[in-house]
């Protein structure tokens, strides 16, 4: 005769499984609408509108502080925001700094560097989604990001270089919009570019070498 234990125990692809977990919450839609922003703020600084670029710049960095305190008041974490909020964040970097570089604001080797990283950022990312995803790995679920599988913690150093190229964006931002910065603001932005470029190089090799960057979930989970 079967015991009780035996006939309730769950199968083994129930194990392997995650949960689905909600994504539709406040935090992950102000995310959301941070990556819908970004192009628009591209399109601002391409056809010389700054002024309104950099409302819609400011916008997105509030946000990117609020939805975080949101999440942490309200228990409203998700695995998916964990990657879709730095998704967000390199998005609007990525298309502020290929406009500002393509209208001569920023250096093109700095914007090269700031780029190079998040691209490989972003294949590693690809990556461990990849590898950490339970079988069946197909295609739907692997976009599915309601299954989660892989955590991605900011490390220190990259916290610092996040706000260091958004001091530095929204400075040059700023000047574009007032038509122009000081002499001595000149000089300070023109600094900054050494700052935001050697801690942008530290910063991806946090993520390469450091040991908590990304942690893989247990397939149980």
């Amino acid at each position: 005769m079967l015991s009780t234990n035996r006939l309730h125990r769950p199968s083994p692809l129930s194990t392997l499984l995650p949960a689905h977990e909600n994504i539709y919450t406040l935090p992950n839609i102000l995310t959301f609408s941070r990556l819908i922003a970004a192009p628009i703020v591209g399109y601002l600084i391409i056809h010389d509108m700054h002024m309104p670029a950099l409302g819609l710049f400011v916008y997105a960095g509030v946000t990117d502080l609020v939805d975080g305190w949101i999440a942490r008041k309200w228990g409203l974490q998700t695995v998916v925001g964990t990657v879709i909020d730095p998704m967000a964040d390199k998005a609007l970097m990525t298309v502020v700094t290929v406009t500002l570089a393509m209208k001569g604001a920023l250096p093109v080797p700095l914007a090269v560097l700031i780029l190079g990283r998040d691209v490989l950022l972003g294949l590693s990312a690809l990556y461990y989604r990849y590898i950490s995803l339970p079988p069946p790995r197909t295609f739907t679920r692997y976009w599915d990001f309601s299954l989660p599988s892989a955590e991605v913690r900011p490390t220190t150093i990259s916290k610092i270089n996040t706000f260091l190229q958004l001091g530095l964006i929204g400075a040059t931002m700023s000047g574009l919009a007032m038509g122009g910065l000081g002499e001595t603001a000149q000089t300070a932005l023109e600094v900054s570019w050494c700052v935001v470029g050697a801690t942008t190089v530290w910063s991806g090799g946090s993520y390469v070498w450091g040991k908590d960057a990304v942690r893989i979930l247990s397939k149980k989970q």
